[in-house]
């Protein structure tokens, strides 16, 4: 459960050292072998030491150039042609911090406070359900209100709720650090990914925008909540930074040092890595930053992490542009989410404009999911709404055992692809779905004959011609 500021903290591990991060920053020629070596090293599929990852950063026009089309390579090895889909679910807004960037911080008098019942949770999962979503994240704020127990339940009503063939199968979970036991209770209620963002590696900055006295304030707790969760058994975990708060390139370092930290203690780094920009809120007209991440400097590093830590997902989340996104997709991103809102209640009480009292930040693509879809299939990707892995308890160091030889497409493509028919079926516009079937025509060719297609087009086959639904490898 949430309490106020904590003397737990002083028992946790700083590993993340301002000065040697900002000594690999500093700038110093660049042997053109060592960088080329160091990418075919993350073609190896090896994770890169963060001295590695800084080589990467101090790259050249001309060599950058290089790093992504490695990135582009590497995503298709590890990931092939599929694309994660989810979308988010706003719980609550009341919030104890004072984030100088956040619209839902608590000195924001124009933000409207608000948490939804169990029962307008409810219609926000039909509404995601009727739309094809399988995978949502709920997102809290950091309150008392939104305790371990509160999250469990929240997410165990929201696995209650059925609409014709529509299920949630995966809740991923933004919220407060938890301590050991918070993490246990979220864990028997089914959760998937439990997300917490850094916001900013470097201590100083964290200190200026966290005000002191404020739950968040306390750097070291938030930086030790993943290792909480993997004593507590939720070994499926998120990180990530908020660009724009300090240098985008030591974040990079902060993330692919916290990713190797978790690796060394616990044989498993984060499943999933986000890097936000910084977007308009309500109420934070008069924050600024010298920081701001250029487009270029986003897809590059989004290039560098997929290089750094090469079985680890990568989201680029509806803050960005729909050309960007679509843009970014080659470089390394796994998971998207699509047609979001991130208003509370905003699946079913607000239009095509977005509420900016209502919503955390403003998004930059609130395009509706089918017409995300399409333009994925239309690009050869494969949308994929898949959850097997979690359900049958490959996650953690068993999902990487499954990753690091390969298994990803033998499960993954798959499972994808009978996910894919089935939003084809229930849920898809006529010109979505004759792109799908296209696409799956395609794929199915590319897939070696033998026991594994025949099943699986015994199963694509169920789900066109009956009831069938989730079936998966």
């Amino acid at each position: 459960m949430l309490t106020p500021m904590r003397t737990l903290s002083n028992r946790c591990e700083d590993f993340i050292h301002d000065g040697q991060i900002e000594e690999f920053l500093r700038p110093q020629p660049l042997d053109v072998g060592h960088f080329r070596a160091v990418v075919a090293k993350a073609l190896d599929k090896q994770a890169l030491a963060v001295d590695e990852t800084a080589v990467l950063l101090r790259a050249s026009p001309e060599l950058r150039q290089e790093a992504l089309e490695a990135a582009r390579t590497l995503k298709r090895k590890v990931y092939g042609n599929r694309i994660v889909l989810f979308a988010p679910l706003y719980i609550g807004n009341f919030c104890v911090n004072d984030c100088t960037y956040c619209g839902f911080r608590r000195t924001n008098r124009d933000a409207v406070r608000r948490t939804l019942t169990e029962e307008e949770v409810a219609a926000q999962v039909k509404a995601l359900e009727d739309n094809g979503h399988k995978r949502i994240i709920v997102v809290f704020g950091e309150h008392p209100n939104y305790g371990a127990d509160v999250i469990g339940r929240t997410v165990e009503a929201i696995y209650r709720v059925h609409s014709k063939h529509g299920e949630i199968r995966r809740v991923n979970v933004n919220a407060a650090p938890l301590d050991v036991d918070g993490f246990r209770r979220v864990k028997q209620a089914g959760i998937g990914t439990y997300q917490i963002f850094q916001e900013t590696y470097h201590h100083e900055t964290f200190s200026k925008v966290h005000p002191a006295g404020t739950l968040k304030s306390d750097y070291l707790w938030r930086l030790d909540a993943m290792a909480r969760a993997f004593e507590a058994g939720v070994d499926d975990v998120g990180i990530g930074a908020l660009f724009g708060l300090y240098d985008w390139r030591f974040e990079v370092l902060g993330l692919v040092t916290h990713a190797r930290h978790l690796q060394a203690r616990y044989g498993c780094g984060p499943h999933t890595i986000s890097f936000p920009r910084l977007r308009p809120a309500s109420g934070n007209a008069e924050f600024r930053t010298p920081y701001a991440v250029s487009d270029d400097d986003l897809k590059y590093l989004i290039a560098v992490l997929r290089l750094s830590v090469p079985y680890t997902g990568l989201i680029l989340t509806a803050r960005e542009p729909a050309a960007l996104r679509r843009e970014a997709l080659a470089f390394g991103i796994s998971q998207i989410d699509a047609g979001s809102r991130v208003e509370i209640g905003g699946y079913t009480e607000v239009g095509d404009a977005q509420q900016m009292d209502r919503e955390q930040f403003e998004l930059g693509d609130i395009r509706p999911l089918d017409t995300i879809m399409r333009e994925l299939l239309k690009d050869g990707y494969v949308p994929s709404f898949c959850t097997a892995c979690y359900r049958l308890g490959r996650t953690g160091q068993h999902f990487m055992e499954f990753a690091i030889p390969g298994f990803i497409q033998t499960f993954c493509t798959p499972n994808a692809l009978t996910t894919l028919m089935e939003y084809l079926v229930d849920y898809a516009s006529d010109d979505t779905r004759t792109a799908g079937l296209a696409l799956l025509a395609q794929e199915l060719e590319h897939i070696a004959d033998g026991p594994m297609k025949r099943t699986l087009v015994q199963r694509l086959t169920a789900i066109q011609t009956s009831d069938s639904r989730d079936l998966y490898v």
